[in-house]
């Protein structure tokens, strides 16, 4: 199937800026699984081709329903920002499972996107259901039960560590009392944070990235080593001294602190804080 894109959007941008770690790029086609679904597809100029899937899919999971040109224009706010949208326009961000986002999330914890795509994968080769698409062997993501359901020395023996219990833990819970995750789209960012706290391996960080990611709070403003950095670099006339001062004497980030930065990203880039987080996120990686 094709689509011609009235919108600006960039595929390669979308899939390779960290939001998302099962899709994987093969010649020109990038591959996918989103709950049942493996598809591929590919985007020359104006022109989204793809297999597996419809058009309504492509357009709610590619975000390409976001008024990006509104998004953009709400949250360039000063020089590095423009910077960095100049350089990634198209950038949308991914509408991905719920379920499947809390617990790469959870594995992400301290990792790099390399291990966290391996993890990832292994979990879903060893609990996952086997499918095949265009010649090649894919899994899809285990459902909530097959995780509940697994054992712990199963779970590490796919690279989780400490997070195999958090992973099997958040599993039974959402499994024993029929949790729908899905119905956190209809509370509030503060409630809905509330709730992921409730989990194992949840924590500030994590609870952000779901919700940015899946959840469709656009206000969430993840926080981690590199927006740390982005902040202390190009937004310190805006940050309380004593802040700046303790955040640059270590390069650790406590609760308290993501907290604060936290709150001065929502409240900087207002309502798309999490589209401005993604771009300088993707921006400053890029200049390394």
């Amino acid at each position: 199937m094709k689509l011609e894109l009235d919108v600006v959007f960039d595929l390669d941008f979308s899939l390779c800026c960290g939001q998302i770690f099962r899709c994987r790029k093969q010649a020109d086609w990038w591959y996918g699984i989103s709950e049942d679904k493996i598809f591929k597809i590919r985007q020359t100029h104006n022109c989204l081709e793809f297999e597996g899937v419809d058009t309504a899919f492509v357009k709610t999971f590619f975000g390409l329903n976001d008024n990006l040109t509104e998004i953009t224009r709400h949250v360039n706010k000063d020089p590095y920002i423009t910077a960095a949208i100049n350089q990634f326009e198209g950038l949308r961000l991914v509408r991905q499972d719920p379920w499947e986002c809390l617990i790469s999330f959870i594995c992400a914890t301290y990792k790099n996107i390399a291990a966290i795509e391996q993890m990832l994968s292994k979990i879903s080769q060893k609990f996952g259901e086997k499918r095949h698409f265009d010649g090649q062997n894919f899994w899809l993501f285990p459902s909530i039960e097959e995780l509940a359901m697994a054992n712990m020395p199963d779970l590490e023996e796919c690279g989780l560590g400490y997070r195999a219990k958090y992973v099997q833990a958040t599993a039974k819970r959402i499994h024993d009392e029929q949790i729908n995750l899905e119905s956190f789209k209809q509370l509030s960012y503060a409630e809905a944070k509330k709730r992921l706290f409730e989990f194992s391996g949840v924590g500030l960080k994590v609870a952000d990235c779901v919700l940015l990611f899946s959840l469709e709070k656009m206000e969430a403003f993840p926080v981690d080593i590199w927006v740390k950095r982005i902040l202390l670099n190009h937004y310190t006339d805006q940050l309380p001294q004593d802040l700046v001062k303790k955040l640059q004497s270590h390069n650790s980030l406590s609760n308290g602190e993501y907290e604060k930065l936290n709150t001065f990203g929502r409240n900087y880039f207002g309502a798309y804080a999490g589209y401005a987080q993604e771009y300088l996120y993707h921006y400053e990686r890029s200049q390394k």
